[in-house]
C-alpha cells in the first residue's frame, strides 16, 4: 500500500475509533466487537507501527472494553500474512534466484508479526531453516506512520490514560520499531545469546545462518517447539519446569548480564520435546544498568515492607515523582496487592484472586501516572517484566518468590558487600 493510502487508512481507523469512544462517553452503546474486528482487519493489512501499537494496547485488558481487547489480542496470533509474491520478491532482491539455494520454501508463513513474517525453507543440502522476512517498503513508510500515530495519541485520553504516559509509550514504541528493522542487530544479539547460554542445558537459541542473512532477511536454524501460549493445558510437571526455567533465566539476564529480552509476547517462546525453553525473537533487547536495577529492587523492598514513605523515596531514586503530593494511599494499596506473591512458601500465579485485585487497582495507578512520572526507560522495563509475569500466569506457575528475591534484596541493600 502506498504511503498516501496508508495515511488515509490510518486516519479512517482513528476516526472510527474516536467515534465509538465518543458514543460510549455520551452514554450510548458502542459496538466494541465490531470496532475490534475492523481494527484487526485494517491493522493486519497495514502491518508496521500501527499494528505494533495495537498489540501493546491489547495487553491493557484492565482498561479496554473486553470485546475490543479480545479482538486486538488476535493480532498477536492470527494476523493476516503478507501475500507470498511480495515476500518472494524481497527474498529474490536480497538473495538472488531462490532455486539456486533452496529446494523448497513454504509459501504459507507459520508466524506473522508487525514488522515481518517467518517462512520455513529447505536448502539444496537438505537443511531446514526459518527465514524471517521484513515486509516490503516498511522502512520507507515507518517514519510517516509514526507521525500519523502520534496524531492519534489523543484517543488514549478517552481511556483516561494520562498524556505523559501516552507520550512515553509512543517514544518507547518508536525506538523499538526502529530497532526491530535492523535485522543485522538481531543477528548479533542471537550470536551473543548463544555464546552467553552455551552451557545452559535448559535454554535453546537458534543459530544465524549468515550466508542467507541480510539487512531485510534473517535466516536461522529451525528449532521446533510448542509455543508458550499453547502450554496452558500441558501436564503440570512440564508447566512448572518451564516456569522455573523462565524465572531463572530472567534473573540471570538482569542481574548477571544487565540485559533483558524486551518482547515478552508468548509467541516468542516455545518448549521443545525435552522441556527446554526456546527463545525465538531477539529483535528487542534492552540494556539495564546496575544503578537502575538497584533502584527497582529498592522499590520492591519498600513494597514488600508495605512502607509508603520508602516507596516514595524509591520512586524519587528511580528518577520519577518530581512533583508535589505523594500518593501514599495508592502506594499502600499497591503494596497490599503485590505482597501476596512474595509470601512465605510457593505462591500460585494461577490464583485469580491476586489478578482480580491487581486489575481493580490498575486503572487508579494509570490515572495517577502523571503524579508518578516514571522515566521512559523504567516504563519499558516495567512493561516487559509485566509481560513475563503474565507468561508465568499462563503457565499457572508455583514459585517461591520470597526465596528467589531474598538474595536480590540483600544485594541492593549492600549486605555482605
Amino acid at each position: 500500500m502506498r504511503e498516501r493510502g496508508r495515511t488515509r487508512r490510518l486516519m479512517g481507523l482513528g476516526a472510527r475509533t474516536g467515534g465509538s469512544l465518543l458514543k460510549s462517553r455520551l452514554g450510548g452503546e458502542a459496538n466494541w466487537r465490531a470496532l475490534g474486528e475492523a481494527l484487526f482487519e485494517g491493522l493486519s493489512e497495514l502491518k508496521g507501527p500501527a499494528m505494533k501499537m495495537a498489540q501493546v494496547m491489547s495487553q491493557w485488558d484492565d482498561l479496554l472494553p473486553p470485546d475490543l481487547a479480545d479482538e486486538l489480542a488476535r493480532l498477536q496470533r492470527q494476523a493476516q500474512p503478507m501475500p507470498w509474491p511480495a515476500i518472494r520478491r524481497t527474498l529474490v532482491e536480497e538473495l538472488g534466484e531462490l532455486g539456486a539455494f533452496f529446494s523448497d520454501i513454504e509459501e504459507t508463513p507459520f508466524a506473522s508479526a508487525s514488522m515481518g513474517q517467518v517462512h520455513r525453507a529447505t536448502t539444496r543440502e537438505g537443511e531446514t531453516l526459518v527465514m524471517k522476512v521484513q515486509y516490503p517498503g516498511l522502512a520507507q513508510v515507518l517514519e510517516s506512520d509514526l507521525v500519523q500515530l502520534r496524531r492519534l495519541l489523543w484517543l488514549g485520553r478517552w481511556f483516561r490514560v494520562p498524556q505523559a504516559r501516552l507520550e512515553a509509550i509512543f517514544d518507547e514504541l518508536a525506538e523499538g520499531l526502529r530497532q526491530e528493522l535492523d535485522y543485522q542487530a538481531e543477528a548479533r544479539a542471537l550470536a551473543r545469546y548463544r555464546s552467553r547460554y552455551a552451557d545452559n542445558p535448559d535454554l535453546r537459541i537458534p543459530a544465524v545462518v549468515e550466508r542467507f542473512s541480510t539487512g531485510r532477511v534473517l535466516a536461522m536454524e529451525y528449532l521446533p517447539g510448542t509455543p508458550l501460549r499453547d502450554l496452558e493445558a500441558a501436564p503440570d510437571p512440564l508447566r512448572q519446569q518451564v516456569a522455573g526455567i523462565l524465572a531463572d533465566w530472567l534473573t540471570e539476564e538482569l542481574f548477571t548480564h544487565g540485559e533483558l529480552h524486551a518482547d515478552p509476547h508468548a509467541g516468542n517462546f516455545a518448549v521443545d520435546d525435552q522441556g527446554r525453553l526456546i527463545l525465538y525473537d531477539l529483535g528487542a533487547v534492552i540494556p539495564v544498568t546496575e544503578a537502575k536495577l538497584k533502584s527497582m529492587v529498592h522499590l520492591l523492598d519498600a513494597t514488600l515492607q508495605q512502607d509508603p514513605l520508602a516507596m516514595e523515596n524509591a520512586m524519587l531514586e528511580l528518577g520519577g515523582r518530581q512533583g508535589e503530593g505523594a500518593p501514599l494511599t495508592l502506594y499502600k494499596e499497591s503494596a497490599a496487592a503485590i505482597a501476596p506473591l512474595f509470601a512465605t512458601g510457593e505462591q500460585d500465579f494461577g490464583d485469580v484472586r491476586v489478578h482480580r485485585r491487581l486489575r481493580e487497582l490498575s486503572p487508579r495507578v494509570w490515572a495517577a501516572m502523571d503524579r508518578f512520572q516514571p522515566p521512559a526507560d523504567t516504563l519499558l522495563l516495567s512493561r516487559t517484566l509485566n509481560g513475563h509475569y503474565w507468561n508465568l500466569v499462563r503457565l499457572k506457575a508455583r514459585l517461591d518468590m520470597q526465596t528467589r528475591t531474598q538474595p536480590l534484596l540483600e544485594w541492593a541493600r549492600g549486605v555482605g558487600s
